[in-house]
Protein backbone atom coordinates (compact mmCIF):
# COMPACT_ATOMS: atom_id res chain seq x y z
CA UNK A 1 0.00 0.00 0.00
CA UNK A 2 1.10 3.97 -0.60
CA UNK A 3 1.25 5.16 2.75
CA UNK A 4 3.20 1.64 4.26
CA UNK A 5 5.71 2.03 1.68
CA UNK A 6 5.94 5.77 2.28
CA UNK A 7 6.87 5.10 5.82
CA UNK A 8 9.13 2.27 5.09
CA UNK A 9 11.40 4.58 2.95
CA UNK A 10 10.70 7.23 4.57
CA UNK A 11 12.31 5.99 7.60
CA UNK A 12 15.13 4.80 5.90
CA UNK A 13 15.70 8.26 5.00
CA UNK A 14 15.54 9.00 8.62
CA UNK A 15 17.99 6.21 9.03
CA UNK A 16 20.43 7.38 6.72
CA UNK A 17 19.83 11.17 7.72
CA UNK A 18 20.47 10.22 11.62
CA UNK A 19 23.83 8.19 10.66
CA UNK A 20 24.91 11.42 8.29
CA UNK A 21 25.22 9.10 5.56
CA UNK A 22 24.92 11.23 2.06
CA UNK A 23 25.21 8.50 -0.31
CA UNK A 24 22.66 6.02 2.21
CA UNK A 25 20.25 9.22 2.25
CA UNK A 26 20.60 9.39 -1.71
CA UNK A 27 19.80 5.71 -2.16
CA UNK A 28 16.62 5.98 0.38
CA UNK A 29 15.75 9.02 -1.79
CA UNK A 30 16.07 7.07 -5.31
CA UNK A 31 14.53 3.59 -3.70
CA UNK A 32 11.70 6.43 -2.72
CA UNK A 33 11.39 7.43 -6.28
CA UNK A 34 11.67 4.65 -8.02
CA UNK A 35 9.22 2.64 -6.13
CA UNK A 36 6.16 4.60 -6.18
CA UNK A 37 7.01 7.22 -9.25
CA UNK A 38 4.29 9.27 -10.55
CA UNK A 39 1.91 8.11 -8.52
CA UNK A 40 3.58 9.54 -5.46
CA UNK A 41 2.76 12.90 -6.73
CA UNK A 42 -0.79 14.36 -7.18
CA UNK A 43 -2.71 17.28 -6.85
CA UNK A 44 -4.19 19.07 -3.56
CA UNK A 45 -7.28 17.69 -3.18
CA UNK A 46 -10.84 20.10 -3.37
CA UNK A 47 -12.95 17.50 -1.74
CA UNK A 48 -11.03 16.98 0.79
CA UNK A 49 -11.46 20.70 1.81
CA UNK A 50 -15.07 20.54 1.31
CA UNK A 51 -15.05 17.47 4.25
CA UNK A 52 -12.78 20.14 6.20
CA UNK A 53 -15.27 23.42 5.86
CA UNK A 54 -17.67 21.29 7.88
CA UNK A 55 -14.98 19.99 10.89
CA UNK A 56 -15.55 21.15 14.51
CA UNK A 57 -13.52 20.10 17.44
CA UNK A 58 -16.81 18.02 18.36
CA UNK A 59 -16.38 15.84 15.79
CA UNK A 60 -13.56 13.85 17.50
CA UNK A 61 -10.94 13.27 14.77
CA UNK A 62 -8.29 16.37 14.15
CA UNK A 63 -8.45 18.07 10.86
CA UNK A 64 -4.94 16.56 9.53
CA UNK A 65 -7.04 12.84 9.56
CA UNK A 66 -9.78 13.93 6.74
CA UNK A 67 -7.41 14.49 3.87
CA UNK A 68 -7.59 12.34 1.04
CA UNK A 69 -3.49 12.11 0.70
CA UNK A 70 -1.39 8.89 1.76
CA UNK A 71 -2.43 8.87 5.68
CA UNK A 72 -4.44 11.68 5.57
CA UNK A 73 -1.74 14.72 5.05
CA UNK A 74 1.35 13.77 3.70
CA UNK A 75 1.33 15.07 0.06
CA UNK A 76 4.39 15.74 -2.64
CA UNK A 77 2.33 18.27 -4.86
CA UNK A 78 2.03 18.81 -9.01
CA UNK A 79 2.55 22.43 -8.74
CA UNK A 80 1.56 24.29 -12.30
CA UNK A 81 4.68 26.44 -12.39
CA UNK A 82 6.92 23.26 -11.86
CA UNK A 83 5.39 20.28 -11.78
CA UNK A 84 7.01 17.46 -9.45
CA UNK A 85 7.40 14.22 -10.83
CA UNK A 86 9.67 11.74 -10.28
CA UNK A 87 11.81 13.71 -12.43
CA UNK A 88 12.57 17.12 -10.83
CA UNK A 89 11.91 15.80 -6.80
CA UNK A 90 15.37 16.36 -5.35
CA UNK A 91 15.89 14.80 -2.31
CA UNK A 92 13.72 14.53 0.97
CA UNK A 93 16.49 15.41 3.87
CA UNK A 94 17.02 17.90 6.76
CA UNK A 95 16.98 21.83 6.49
CA UNK A 96 20.95 22.66 7.07
CA UNK A 97 21.30 23.39 10.30
CA UNK A 98 17.57 23.29 10.80
CA UNK A 99 17.58 26.70 9.43
CA UNK A 100 14.07 26.70 7.70
CA UNK A 101 13.10 29.29 5.37
CA UNK A 102 9.20 30.29 4.91
CA UNK A 103 6.81 32.66 3.62
CA UNK A 104 3.48 33.02 4.65
CA UNK A 105 1.31 32.94 0.89
CA UNK A 106 -2.22 31.88 2.34
CA UNK A 107 -4.60 34.84 3.55
CA UNK A 108 -4.41 34.23 7.08
CA UNK A 109 -6.24 36.29 9.51
CA UNK A 110 -4.65 38.13 12.06
CA UNK A 111 -5.21 35.72 14.73
CA UNK A 112 -4.51 32.52 12.45
CA UNK A 113 -0.77 34.24 11.86
CA UNK A 114 -0.33 34.80 15.21
CA UNK A 115 -0.78 31.05 16.04
CA UNK A 116 1.71 29.84 12.98
CA UNK A 117 4.11 32.24 15.08
CA UNK A 118 3.58 30.73 18.36
CA UNK A 119 3.94 27.49 16.46
CA UNK A 120 7.14 28.93 15.29
CA UNK A 121 8.79 30.14 18.88
CA UNK A 122 7.53 26.74 20.23
CA UNK A 123 10.53 25.43 17.78
CA UNK A 124 13.03 27.82 18.33
CA UNK A 125 12.58 27.79 22.34
CA UNK A 126 12.50 23.79 22.38
CA UNK A 127 15.08 22.72 19.71
CA UNK A 128 17.46 24.63 17.55
CA UNK A 129 14.78 24.74 14.46
CA UNK A 130 14.73 28.25 13.43
CA UNK A 131 11.54 29.16 11.06
CA UNK A 132 12.66 32.57 9.33
CA UNK A 133 11.30 34.51 6.59
CA UNK A 134 12.91 34.00 3.39
CA UNK A 135 15.10 36.40 1.34
CA UNK A 136 16.51 34.90 -1.65
CA UNK A 137 17.14 31.38 -0.35
CA UNK A 138 16.03 29.06 -3.51
CA UNK A 139 14.42 26.55 -0.61
CA UNK A 140 11.85 27.41 1.27
CA UNK A 141 8.79 26.85 2.88
CA UNK A 142 5.60 28.44 1.22
CA UNK A 143 2.30 28.39 3.76
CA UNK A 144 -0.67 28.38 2.11
CA UNK A 145 -4.36 28.10 2.91
CA UNK A 146 -6.01 26.68 0.03
CA UNK A 147 -9.53 24.83 0.20
CA UNK A 148 -7.24 21.06 0.04
CA UNK A 149 -6.96 20.60 3.77
CA UNK A 150 -3.98 20.14 6.20
CA UNK A 151 -1.28 18.87 4.54
CA UNK A 152 2.73 18.99 3.95
CA UNK A 153 5.65 17.16 2.15
CA UNK A 154 7.81 15.13 4.29
CA UNK A 155 11.54 16.25 5.01
CA UNK A 156 13.15 19.03 2.56
CA UNK A 157 12.10 18.57 -1.25
CA UNK A 158 13.75 21.83 -2.67
CA UNK A 159 12.73 25.07 -4.27
CA UNK A 160 9.34 26.42 -3.20
CA UNK A 161 7.41 23.61 -0.87
CA UNK A 162 4.22 24.12 0.10
CA UNK A 163 2.77 23.24 3.40
CA UNK A 164 -1.32 23.81 3.31
CA UNK A 165 -3.28 25.32 6.57
CA UNK A 166 -6.04 25.28 5.29
CA UNK A 167 -8.33 28.21 7.15
CA UNK A 168 -11.40 26.33 8.30
CA UNK A 169 -9.76 23.30 10.86
CA UNK A 170 -6.06 23.34 10.37
CA UNK A 171 -5.05 26.87 12.54
CA UNK A 172 -7.62 26.42 14.90
CA UNK A 173 -4.73 24.74 17.08
CA UNK A 174 -1.53 25.20 17.74
CA UNK A 175 -0.95 21.42 17.49
CA UNK A 176 -2.12 20.89 14.34
CA UNK A 177 0.51 23.46 12.81
CA UNK A 178 3.16 21.86 14.84
CA UNK A 179 2.42 18.59 12.97
CA UNK A 180 2.48 19.66 9.50
CA UNK A 181 6.18 21.51 10.69
CA UNK A 182 6.80 18.03 12.05
CA UNK A 183 6.14 16.86 8.36
CA UNK A 184 8.53 19.09 6.61
CA UNK A 185 10.90 18.77 8.87
CA UNK A 186 10.93 14.34 8.32
CA UNK A 187 8.73 13.27 10.39
CA UNK A 188 6.26 10.97 9.71
CA UNK A 189 3.20 9.54 12.66
CA UNK A 190 3.33 8.02 15.35
CA UNK A 191 1.31 5.20 15.43
CA UNK A 192 3.10 3.45 12.18
CA UNK A 193 6.07 2.67 14.14
CA UNK A 194 7.12 -0.97 13.75
CA UNK A 195 6.15 -2.04 17.63
CA UNK A 196 2.84 0.08 17.53
CA UNK A 197 0.97 -3.23 18.45
CA UNK A 198 2.52 -3.94 21.70
CA UNK A 199 0.48 -0.04 22.86
CA UNK A 200 -2.40 0.33 20.49
CA UNK A 201 -4.91 -2.13 18.82
CA UNK A 202 -5.98 -0.97 15.63
CA UNK A 203 -10.05 -2.15 15.23
CA UNK A 204 -9.84 -2.47 11.67
CA UNK A 205 -13.22 -3.25 11.88
CA UNK A 206 -14.61 -0.18 12.43
CA UNK A 207 -12.00 1.60 9.47
CA UNK A 208 -13.76 3.11 6.42
CA UNK A 209 -13.61 0.79 3.39
CA UNK A 210 -10.11 1.01 1.38
CA UNK A 211 -8.50 2.90 4.07
CA UNK A 212 -7.24 0.32 5.94
CA UNK A 213 -3.59 0.79 4.36
CA UNK A 214 -3.15 4.60 6.83
CA UNK A 215 -2.59 2.47 9.34
CA UNK A 216 -0.08 -0.11 8.04
CA UNK A 217 2.79 -0.54 9.77
CA UNK A 218 6.67 0.15 9.24
CA UNK A 219 9.13 -3.23 9.65
CA UNK A 220 11.72 -3.24 12.31
CA UNK A 221 14.77 -2.61 9.79
CA UNK A 222 13.80 -0.20 7.44
CA UNK A 223 12.88 2.72 10.27
CA UNK A 224 14.84 4.45 13.17
CA UNK A 225 12.89 5.82 16.31
CA UNK A 226 15.97 7.66 17.10
CA UNK A 227 15.93 5.89 20.39
CA UNK A 228 12.60 6.95 21.44
CA UNK A 229 9.91 5.50 22.96
CA UNK A 230 6.29 5.05 21.51
CA UNK A 231 4.49 8.39 22.23
CA UNK A 232 0.99 8.08 22.92
CA UNK A 233 0.92 12.09 23.55
CA UNK A 234 2.78 12.76 20.50
CA UNK A 235 1.60 15.71 18.64
CA UNK A 236 2.25 13.28 15.57
CA UNK A 237 -0.34 10.30 16.88
CA UNK A 238 -3.45 9.79 15.05
CA UNK A 239 -6.45 10.39 17.27
CA UNK A 240 -8.42 7.37 18.72
CA UNK A 241 -11.55 8.12 15.67
CA UNK A 242 -9.34 8.66 12.59
CA UNK A 243 -10.45 7.83 9.82
CA UNK A 244 -13.89 5.88 11.63
CA UNK A 245 -16.75 4.84 9.66
CA UNK A 246 -19.00 4.39 11.99
CA UNK A 247 -17.94 7.01 15.40
CA UNK A 248 -16.41 3.49 17.02
CA UNK A 249 -12.50 4.34 17.65
CA UNK A 250 -10.30 3.20 15.29
CA UNK A 251 -6.67 2.86 18.07
CA UNK A 252 -8.10 1.48 21.23
CA UNK A 253 -4.75 2.60 23.98
CA UNK A 254 -3.16 -0.81 26.17
CA UNK A 255 -2.28 1.22 28.44
CA UNK A 256 -5.43 3.17 30.64
CA UNK A 257 -5.59 7.03 31.04
CA UNK A 258 -3.91 8.19 28.23
CA UNK A 259 -4.86 10.28 25.77
CA UNK A 260 -4.30 9.92 21.47
CA UNK A 261 -3.31 12.16 19.10
CA UNK A 262 -3.89 15.72 21.05
CA UNK A 263 -3.20 18.90 19.25
CA UNK A 264 -1.73 21.29 22.12
CA UNK A 265 1.77 20.97 21.01
CA UNK A 266 4.86 19.12 21.38
CA UNK A 267 5.04 16.29 23.99
CA UNK A 268 8.16 15.67 25.83
CA UNK A 269 9.20 13.08 23.23
CA UNK A 270 8.67 14.97 20.39
CA UNK A 271 11.36 17.55 21.41
CA UNK A 272 13.79 14.72 22.06
CA UNK A 273 12.93 13.74 18.50
CA UNK A 274 13.82 17.05 16.99
CA UNK A 275 16.60 17.59 19.06
CA UNK A 276 18.51 13.97 17.58
CA UNK A 277 17.55 13.98 14.27
CA UNK A 278 18.88 17.71 13.69
CA UNK A 279 21.72 16.73 16.60
CA UNK A 280 21.11 19.57 18.36
CA UNK A 281 20.66 20.47 22.15
CA UNK A 282 17.74 23.16 22.81
CA UNK A 283 18.87 26.19 20.99
CA UNK A 284 22.38 25.27 19.72
CA UNK A 285 22.59 23.27 16.34
CA UNK A 286 25.59 20.82 16.12
CA UNK A 287 24.87 20.10 11.80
Amino acid sequence: MLSYRLCLLVGAIATAVGQNSEQELNDAIQDLVLSFGDSLFQGPSSFTGVKLSSWDERSGVNPEELGDYPEGDILFPRQQSEPMSRNSLRTARRWKRGIVPYVIAGSFSYEERSLIQQAFADFAKETCVRFVRRTAEPDYLMITSDSSGCWSSVGKNGGAQQLNLQRSGCVTTKGTVVHELMHALGFLHEQNRWERDDYVTIRYQNIQPGLAYNFEKASRSSTDGLGINYDYGSVMHYSEYAFSSNQMPTIVAKKSGVRMGQRSGFSPSDIKKIRRLYKCNKGKSYV
